[in-house]
């Protein structure tokens, strides 16, 4: 009886008529008249192909002129330093930078926390501090490293309250 039934499922699966091939969905892009006016004018140069753009590239560019539009005058100063600084970098240290970028990202919330933490304490010492710990660390092993790293872990979980 389950032969018949299974040969019974299978005519019926290879006479029903073929169901259109489903596109795959598409994230919504942005429209260009959805942005501000000082968007547009900001993204002036993207108009002319605004609309052939993937969704992705639209969002992204909403994005940064919005944070751009944010910014104080000193905040775009200094933007505009590290584009330059960027544009004049070379290819390989600008690999180094999105590498670095990309295991940032890979890291989970908290372990994104922890290293922007250190970042920030790691700014507030004196320049010549902030030097001598980065020879240091330029300097040390695998194996060094690995121990300096666990040493900062203890103590930053020492210092972390209950």
């Amino acid at each position: 009886m389950k032969a018949v039934q299974l040969l019974f499922v299978t005519l019926m699966l290879l006479s029903a008529p073929a169901l259109p091939a489903q596109e795959p969905q598409t994230p919504p892009g942005v429209t260009w008249s959805s942005l501000s006016g000082e968007q547009q004018g900001l993204l002036a140069d993207f108009a002319p192909r605004w609309e052939q753009m993937p969704p992705a590239r639209q969002k992204a560019l909403t994005r940064g002129s919005e944070r751009w539009l944010a910014m104080t005058p000193e905040e775009r100063g200094a933007a505009q330093n590290r584009f330059k600084e960027w544009q004049k970098a070379a290819p390989q240290r600008r690999d180094l930078v999105r590498k670095r970028w990309s295991d940032f990202q890979s890291l989970s919330p908290e372990q994104q926390r922890e290293v922007r933490d250190n970042f920030r304490t790691f700014k507030q010492f004196a320049p010549e501090r902030r030097r001598a710990l980065r020879e240091r660390w330029q300097n040390a092993t695998p194996a060094q490293r690995e121990r300096m790293l666990e040493r900062a872990r203890r103590n930053q979980q020492r210092l972390r309250p209950p």
